[in-house]
């Protein structure tokens, strides 16, 4: 996860705090904490290169993993030994789930951008359509605003409900989420990576909705050969496989087709 350069302005004041210690903490202006080892408190800090826990993959990962996302991005502006142990996907992960006390989170995201942002606005609800749902009847279902099930569906209309297969349903109560598995998304209407409940069931990889997700490895070879054909960056690439399903053929097409368009009004 990359967080150099993502501070709002009040590093200098703001401290690191261990949530089951308050007087434990690392200030941000040289990310110094407290261990105790025996009687004695030795100071952790970047200035402190002679201190040997500061090359100790273990004791990093022990304070790295009670921070919460935003202090972790902040760590990994120390060094780059910091850096990848704070760039541990397990580390990482548990940080976002543990605000929410979630049970699971299963699936990686695309983008490591992903996991900057834990507030409850990355996760949703998938709602299957059945037969005589409407936005407003959904929205007084769960209990939200019907613009905020349009802005999260990206739906200009109450009727583009007709031609999907779901719906994703904002989360309105943080207590939901408390004890189960959400699954990591990318939702081809909504255009961007969720953390997906599942109230019933779980997830069904053969709905277009979602993106199909082959190996990592896989994954990146066609957003990498897309990224060489359009000369674009990862997430313009990323954007237009997730507009045509996963199809790298029919995303060059939206491409060519986006590019015609800005030729003919004069953008291009």
């Amino acid at each position: 996860m990359d967080g150099c350069g993502d501070d709002d302005g009040g590093a200098g004041a703001h401290l690191l705090t261990n949530p089951s210690n308050p007087s434990s903490s690392i200030a941000s202006s040289d990310l110094s904490t407290s261990a105790s080892v025996g009687a004695a408190s030795i100071s952790i800090s970047s200035m402190n290169s002679q201190f040997e826990a500061l090359a100790s993959f273990d004791i990093l990962r022990l304070i790295f993993e009670m921070l919460p996302v935003s202090d972790l991005a902040r760590v990994t502006c120390v060094c780059r030994f910091w850096r990848y142990v704070a760039s541990d996907g397990n580390i990482v992960a548990n940080a976002f789930m543990a605000p929410w006390k979630l049970k699971a989170l299963v699936g990686k995201p695309l983008h490591g951008s992903f996991w900057r942002d834990s507030s409850i606005s990355k996760f949703a609800i998938s709602h299957r359509i059945r037969r005589g749902d409407t936005v407003a009847s959904l929205a007084i279902k769960y209990s939200v605003q019907v613009m905020d099930i349009k802005r999260l569906n990206n739906m200009m209309s109450d009727y583009g409900i007709n031609s999907r297969e779901r719906l994703l349903i904002p989360v309105s109560k943080p207590e939901i989420l408390v004890d189960v598995t959400c699954f990591i998304e990318l939702d081809t209407h909504a255009k961007r990576e969720v953390a997906v409940l599942y109230l019933e069931g779980g997830p069904d990889t053969k709905l277009s909705h979602v993106f199909n997700r082959t190996s990592d490895r896989g994954r990146k070879r066609v957003i990498d050969s897309i990224k060489r054909s359009m000369q674009v960056d990862d997430g313009t690439a990323l954007y237009y496989l997730s507009l045509s399903n996963g199809d790298p053929r029919a995303a060059l097409a939206e491409f060519s087709a986006d590019l015609s368009w800005e030729r003919q009004v004069g953008i291009a």
